[in-house]
């Protein structure tokens, strides 16, 4: 199931929404589960995630994570990237 709202944390610890999480990957959502698949448009996952329907709720689990725009770069030089 898609959803075009909400919000994950990625592996450098950012929060990125659903509907744009950049680095030409896409997300698939389950809301009841509360999770997130990130995939590569040929479908290989590359990262999962707890699914959150604001920010206000990323607050509320206790993380503090910046709301990063889709066009901020996954991972560093460092990582491979």
């Amino acid at each position: 199931m898609s959803e075009s709202e909400g919000f994950f944390i990625d592996w450098d610890g950012n929060a990125r929404s659903v509907s744009d999480p950049g680095g030409g990957y896409l997300c698939e959502t389950d809301m009841v589960a509360k999770y997130v698949a990130i995939t590569t448009k040929t479908g290989a996952l590359v990262h999962e995630g707890t699914y959150y329907k604001t920010i206000d709720a990323i607050a509320k689990a206790g993380i503090k994570a910046s709301l990063v725009p889709g066009s901020h770069p996954w991972g560093t030089k460092q990582d491979g990237f």
